[in-house]
């Protein structure tokens, strides 16, 4: 039986797992941490529960697919609540506009702030949906690579959905085409952080996010997000896959350029027919290889990162009615504030900052009367030498007066728990190549070519997922990732 070995526990490594261990592979798993998810992580003190990685879901039909494989039913597993609004948006001047999954309802809802866009909405989104529909077979749901010769016909037939991607002009300038009033620009420019870059500078294929999001819906997963990560470690030990957490890799054992299998922290070796790495690809061609790392390492480590974020989790005694489930708080210039992040790689003065208070929809992740607040703000990622360009308790401060601006007071006597996560502890507890939340960034229009592909081409037996690799972050993408990868690997080791 080929033996297949998975460095790393989080999603894209589970649903991997779950894939092979079902196609009759022996699997083998090992996750640092102490328990399974990754960046899908949480955290609870005193009654206080808190998702500290994703905190939405859209696409769940790729979670129902992996189940489907594995032979369970979603709704016996996971309860999805739909959310409405989607997000509230707070704008410096003083207006709101709660986005909704309902075409009409947002065209109404945007009028209020300009009746022409409240027009151009519909086509705007129907821009995004052929983007979706050009994108989703070729790039969302395969993997580059193939060496099946049908494999390769079929990326050849799809070469002309290239020229269907907007790519050739950054998310703002598509954005700008279509809205004319500037909040609405800052609203639909704000999609590009969900791949950690700037609106200004990566590609318009990214106005596929805000398609998928305002057409097809957004949910909350009861319990919390992290309950996707328990489900689906659960399944996998199941269905027979070996599980180790705690246990750190510390060196993929590469001869005559195939990866032969790995050494643990412990001492122990490990030989493997393939080799799956979950970690951060730019982390591990830096540290898993040793003093031989291969030729394209390098070369990687030099890619433009994504934005690093820092997070305030905040268990407050009080509720917040003027809120919603999600919640942004849009800085003054937009422009400014990348231009600081990924520009000059100072954190803003001035920033947008993302609070989730899941507790809205679910009480239980907070004690009676209280809230659950998860505050975002898109930061620098760290430097060569570690350093990250802001200090803590001052960046928290600059933190909640940005929200005392639009009239959210948050005093410390309202406080009853706090924990801050800053780019250090995600290079530290997750082992993202300097804090960057998405490896590298998408800061260029063929960023999507050039991130590290599923299928190592300088090691043969190796694999990357997860969401340094094809096709990139967030929990449908990196659960998309998984299957492109057991594919692969099918592939290889018939």
């Amino acid at each position: 039986m080929k033996h297949v070995i998975v460095i790393g526990g989080g999603l894209g490594g589970l649903a991997a797992a779950i894939r092979l261990v079902r196609s009759g592979y022996r699997v083998t798993l090992i996750e640092k941490n102490e328990h399974l998810g990754g960046k899908m992580d949480r955290w609870e003190s005193r009654g206080f529960t808190f998702d500290t990685g994703p905190t939405l879901l859209t696409m769940p039909f790729v979670v129902e697919d992996l189940l489907r494989v594995a032979g369970r039913r979603f709704e016996d597993h996971l309860e999805l609540v739909a959310l409405d609004p989607l997000c509230r948006y707070f704008f410096a001047d003083g207006s709101r506009l709660d986005a909704s999954a309902d075409r009409n309802v947002m065209a109404d809802r945007i009028a209020r702030l300009h009746v022409g866009d409240a027009e151009a909405y519909p086509r705007f989104l129907d821009h995004a949906r052929s983007i979706y529909e050009a994108s989703a077979e070729p790039f969302l749901f395969s993997g580059f690579g193939s060496l099946r010769a049908a494999g390769l016909v079929t990326r050849l037939r799809m070469l002309p959905a290239v020229f269907k991607l907007d790519a050739f002009r950054s998310l703002d300038a598509s954005v700008t085409s279509h809205f004319q009033d500037p909040r609405l620009r800052q609203l639909f420019n704000r999609f590009a952080t969900y791949t950690g870059s700037s609106p200004y500078l990566a590609p318009a294929t990214l106005a596929v996010i805000p398609y998928i999001e305002f057409e097809l819906g957004g949910w909350y997963i009861r319990g919390g997000m992290f309950r996707l990560a328990e489900v689906l470690g659960t399944v996998a030990r199941e269905d027979g896959v070996s599980i180790t957490v705690g246990q750190t890799v510390a060196r993929i054992a590469v001869r005559d350029r195939r990866a032969r299998g790995i050494h643990t922290s412990a001492g122990e070796f490990i030989e493997g027919d393939a080799i799956i790495c979950n970690a951060d690809a730019l982390y591990a061609y830096g540290n898993l290889f040793g003093d031989a790392p291969p030729r394209r390492a390098a070369r990687y480590r030099q890619m433009g990162l994504s934005m690093a974020g820092f997070v305030l989790l905040l268990g407050i005694r009080r509720q917040f009615p003027e809120l919603a489930h999600h919640n942004i708080f849009f800085s003054g210039d937009y422009r400014e504030e990348f231009a600081s992040i990924v520009e000059q790689g100072i954190p803003s003065d001035d920033p947008t900052v993302y609070v989730s208070i899941s507790s809205k929809t679910d009480q239980s992740l907070a004690p009676s009367g209280g809230s659950n607040l998860f505050v975002l703000v898109n930061v620098p990622s760290l430097d060569a030498k570690g350093g990250w360009g802001g200090e803590l308790r001052g960046y928290r401060r600059t933190v909640l007066r940005a929200l005392a601006r639009h009239g959210l007071e948050i005093q410390d006597d309202d406080i009853v728990v706090e924990r801050a996560v800053t780019p250090k502890e995600f290079a530290h507890r997750y082992n993202a190549f300097r804090g960057s939340i998405y490896g590298p960034s998408s800061n260029s229009r063929m960023a999507a070519f050039l991130r590290p592909p599923n299928r190592a081409r300088d090691v043969s037996g190796l694999f990357f997922v997860g969401g340094s690799s094809h096709p990139g972050g967030g929990v449908p993408l990196v659960l998309l990732s998984g299957k492109i990868v057991a594919e692969l690997v099918e592939e290889t080791l018939i």
